[in-house]
């Protein structure tokens, strides 16, 4: 990623400083003179609590980064997303996904048995993320799996659409037909 870098040199950056401020604390409250016999643990505890809050600093500074780095990388009047999903799918059992991007290759993923129940308990995964020029594009989806009465099965959809200044989502679904028995594979784009 391209700011992996400096999301270490910031992680490293902090706890350098808390190694530096916590000395220089701990020097000050052995000079002043205590006003009350305090236990021994109410130092460790305000040590815990300040080591809590920088970690809490350090996650929160990496989320905004990684927000960051989205934004730069797939800017909202080029970007295009992908999403899987699956409704039902007792005729279906995924094994696969290959996603074509005007005859490019964008996306190849195996699936494992905890990501097809997480399809099919309603959960809608990601498959890709990227840039496209505005203007007629065409994507193609390849399902591999086993299908009724344990058949090997593979089954593509295409979908033909135009990419304007706005961005573009669009979901492969996967959703059962009882009145054919069969898994049926739609291409949804998102408004």
């Amino acid at each position: 990623m391209l700011l992996q870098p400096f999301l270490r040199a910031a992680a490293a950056a902090l706890a350098a400083w808390a190694l530096v401020t916590m000395p220089a604390q701990a020097a000050d409250a052995a000079a002043a003179p205590p006003a009350v016999a305090a236990p021994a643990s109410a130092p460790a505890a305000g040590l815990d609590s300040r080591v809590q809050d920088l970690k809490a600093d350090v996650i929160a500074l990496n989320r905004d980064l990684l927000v960051l780095e989205e934004e730069l990388l797939f800017p909202a009047n080029t970007q295009v997303a992908l999403f899987v999903s699956m409704d039902v799918g007792k005729l279906f059992s995924l094994d696969s996904v290959q996603i074509k991007l005007d005859d490019k290759i964008v996306a190849d993923y195996l699936y494992t048995p905890n990501e097809v129940a997480a399809l099919h308990r309603g959960g809608v995964q990601r498959v890709f993320v990227g840039n496209l020029k505005t203007g007629p594009h065409e994507i193609t989806a390849f399902f591999t799996g086993q299908g009724p009465h344990t058949r090997d099965y593979k089954r593509a959809t295409t979908l033909k659409f135009d990419k304007a200044s706005e961005p573009k989502y669009i979901e492969l679904r996967i959703r059962d037909t009882t009145a054919k028995l069969q898994p049926e594979f739609d291409v949804r784009v998102w408004q």
